[in-house]
């Protein structure tokens, strides 16, 4: 597991920074039980134990370190201790609909399609970001304490699903290993997390009045006017697919590429489209169609790339074919001659990605969930 190989010192680290966020408790409740926002968790993790932040990402995965010549994922997870044990949360479906909701009244079906893209999921996530293994760290709270514990994030083992048993609009299976209900109406599918297993324990003694301790501490050293905000290069999002025709993947443009007539092409030739409305929104975010820059990927390799074609609709990679085994073979996991289609993306959970720049010439990308260049779109539509 992870934090039993952590330095002592970065172990004490990480529980000091837990006691710290959970004093302040007050600010957010007034329970007995204190408050740990999970991306704060996230960050206390990455912070206190140097693990790289991969929960901008959309991926099973929210920190990811090196650990004895093994790159390790690392899902966080918070949550109320309850009795010994809860479900919670591990994978959301709402937009990946389309492919389940014709299994509805199936339960069995319904079952081995949601397993089957969990699955998916969990290994995309290794292939994006280089990881050999994923592991769940668990905060679990409890009165005026947090109790931590690990165990392995497993894909669902299709071979042994059994006890599927449907209740209103709970649908519950085991795999002999793990205990899991997907519920209907929320398209999300929980794990039954073991929370008797805890065996770290530490004390938090939440603050009765946060606020006053916040102000002796900085009220003192706060300037009375702030100062102009660091320089922002920003991100924006593209799409994988036609923004014409929706949820769809031109046969022979964009990942098909390789597909299209008029010379021979590289059967790893594709480009990332981009929107002439991008360039009018963001002028300046991508260097002109002559000037090459660095594409860095999910898991720390770099990419040559260039804006290309008329009105610089694409985004492509030098060679041309590096995007395309990266996308198409490593991520997509599609044949050589196998079209890329909405569908295949939606069953991993990704129809975009997130271009981030971080200085002239210097960029990155993230895969991001269903919908999310829509909702890109729909936040500058007026200005479009």
């Amino acid at each position: 597991m992870f934090i039993k190989k952590q330095t002592e010192e970065n172990r004490e680290k990480y529980f000091k920074l837990l006691q710290i966020m959970g004093g302040l408790s007050n600010l957010f409740s007034e329970s007995a039980v204190p408050f740990l926002h999970y991306r704060v968790s996230e960050n206390i993790f990455c912070k206190a134990f140097s693990a790289e932040n991969l929960s901008r990402s959309d991926c099973s995965a929210d920190a990811k370190k090196e650990i004895e010549n093994l790159k390790i994922g690392v899902g966080i997870k918070t949550f109320i201790e309850g009795s010994g044990s809860t479900y919670q949360k591990i994978a959301e479906f709402n937009r990946s609909r389309l492919i389940f909701e014709k299994f509805i009244d199936d339960s069995e079906k319904l079952v081995h399609e949601i397993s089957n893209m969990r699955n998916s999921r969990i290994e995309t996530t290794q292939k994006m970001f280089g990881i050999d293994s994923i592991v769940y760290h668990c905060i679990a709270r409890s009165e005026n304490r947090f109790r931590i514990y690990e165990e392995s994030m497993n894909p669902v083992d299709m071979e042994n699903i059994r006890n599927i048993s449907k209740n209103g609009n709970s649908v519950f299976f085991d795999d002999k290993k793990e205990n899991y209900l997907f519920n209907l109406s929320k398209s999300t599918l929980f794990k039954k997390f073991n929370t008797g297993q805890a065996d770290i324990s530490i004390p938090v003694n939440i603050i009765e009045d946060p606020y006053e301790a916040l102000y002796k501490i900085f009220a003192d050293s706060l300037p009375l006017h702030t100062l102009n905000p660091a320089k922002s290069y920003g991100s924006i999002i593209l799409p994988l697919y036609s923004t014409r025709t929706k949820e769809t993947v031109p046969e022979k443009s964009g990942l098909n590429q390789w597909n299209a007539g008029g010379r021979l092409r590289d059967s790893n030739e594709v480009y990332i489209p981009v929107p002439s409305w991008i360039h009018l929104k963001f002028p300046g975010f991508f260097p002109d169609r002559e000037t090459p820059f660095k594409l860095k990927l999910p898991d720390g390799t770099f990419l040559d790339a260039k804006i290309c074609q008329d009105n610089g609709k694409a985004l492509m990679s030098s060679p041309n074919n590096a995007l395309g085994i990266w996308l198409l073979r490593d991520i997509l996991r599609l044949r050589e001659g196998e079209l890329a289609t909405y569908e295949k993306l939606a069953e991993i959970g990704i129809d975009s990605v997130e271009i981030e720049k971080s200085g002239e010439g210097s960029y990155s990308i993230n895969f991001k969930q269903l919908g999310t260049f829509e909702d890109f779109k729909d936040r500058y539509r007026d200005n479009i």
